[in-house]
């Protein structure tokens, strides 16, 4: 089968690749100790469920379940995998889960010996995970399956013709919790009907965050009321854009939060300033004062989503490449929301576009009258961020919409 022979291949690639580059060893050295870690750690009187993230963002979405979950039902316990290492690395001592592992790589062998270690009484696939192993499995032992916060549209392999074959695994889900009506329609056209639109858990998600945002004195002392604007998440053509109109703007502080913190990167960033700056965790450490600074670069993990309360305007790095990053983390507060154009896979920014509490910049020409326009007039400022805040509110809600919909 095509399938198998493509997840033996990305098993040896792994493998041949491992001694090379630090991600795929960390990968490789992680699926070696999962079966020791079910083993050892594994509660053989306890009931789990388990909660499957490819990575850190699907991590933040499952989240939501997972402690509601956990303070609901406190007779189960979690076992939480990831396949990426950006997500196990950052949260392998997350406290919410019982257990957390890499997931092995999706081998029919590998397949029979996780489940018969993991027992789990019920599973919960996060977004875009489809490992059809595991979920035929899965399927074949009745253990209940939900795929969380899913989306589907017509560009993706189930919808193709040469996807016909692969699209049987989606019957494998008791109940597929997607995240808007467009992916309800597309899965009745092939005929998967167990779906129930309830949202996206990441608004859940980021209203808790912003309820529980860090107090960051630093961030206090730089800012003072002045106008402030927040480059989260930035890439190099962001900061291009930014640092040119931070330079030629004297008025206004920038509070720049790089998605890369190497020190390549941050001499590159200092390089293009021409006002005076300060690096978070020098100020942190003593060793350097933020007193006389216009430029505040953060260099540290883990901050963003409570500096963002701290801005008057925030810009999501990001869409002058992949694609942007989080853009709910900003809004929540607030805050007007700017990006670049490459945004067609997040619908939560076509949402805001039309909600009118962002907008998508292409250059320094679309972007330089719209900064000054939301820095001069403090209506246009205020209505955009009540924009953005109320956008988030109204769709929080998707954690509780799920859990009324099973049975624990």
């Amino acid at each position: 089968m095509l399938y198998n022979l493509a997840i033996i291949i990305y098993d040896l690639l792994v493998h041949l690749v491992a001694p090379f580059s630090r991600k795929p060893r960390k990968m490789k050295k992680g699926h070696w100790v999962v079966y020791d870690i079910l083993r050892n750690m594994r509660d053989k009187e306890s009931a789990y469920i388990w909660f499957h993230a490819a990575s850190l963002g699907e991590f933040e979405q499952g989240r939501p379940l997972i402690e509601e979950i956990k303070k609901l039902h406190p007779e189960y316990k979690i076992l939480l995998t990831f396949f990426s290492p950006s997500g196990y690395e950052v949260r392998k001592h997350y406290e919410g889960a019982d257990i957390v592992c890499y997931l092995p790589f999706d081998k029919p062998r590998n397949v029979r010996k996780f489940l018969n270690l993991a027992s789990p009484c019920m599973a919960f696939f996060i977004k875009y995970e489809f490992w059809k192993n595991y979920l035929d499995e899965l399927h074949q032992r009745r253990i209940p399956t939900y795929s969380v916060s899913s989306i589907f549209r017509k560009d993706q392999v189930f919808f193709k013709w040469y996807g016909k074959h692969y699209r049987k695994v989606l019957l494998n889900f008791d109940q597929l919790f997607v995240q808007n009506e467009a992916s309800k329609r597309f899965l009745s056209k092939i005929g998967i009907h167990k779906t129930t639109v309830v949202g996206d858990t990441r608004f859940d998600r980021v209203l808790e965050i912003s309820e529980n945002s860090k107090k960051l004195p630093i961030v206090e002392q730089f800012v003072q009321g002045s106008p402030t604007l927040v480059l989260g998440s930035s890439w190099g053509p962001d900061e291009d854009l930014y640092i040119k109109y931070f330079n030629e703007h004297p008025e206004v502080k920038l509070i720049l939060a790089p998605h890369e913190i190497d020190d390549r990167h941050l001499v590159e960033i200092v390089d293009k300033l021409k006002r005076p700056y300060a690096i978070y965790t020098r100020v942190e450490n003593g060793k350097e004062n933020i007193a006389n600074a216009d430029c505040l670069i953060i260099n540290t993990f883990g901050l963003l989503s409570s500096i963002y309360k701290y801005g008057d305007i925030a810009h999501i790095g990001g869409g002058f490449g992949a694609g942007i990053h989080n853009t709910l983390e900003a809004a929540v507060y607030g805050v007007p929301v700017i990006f670049g154009p490459k945004y067609d896979k997040f619908i939560e920014a076509h949402e805001l576009l039309e909600a009118k509490a962002a907008f998508c910049i292409h250059n320094e020409e679309e972007l330089t009258p719209l900064l000054n326009q939301l820095l001069s007039d403090a209506h246009f400022l205020q209505e955009t961020g009540n924009n953005a805040a109320r956008y988030v509110k109204e769709k929080s809600g998707a954690t509780h919409k799920i859990l009324d919909k099973i049975n624990f």
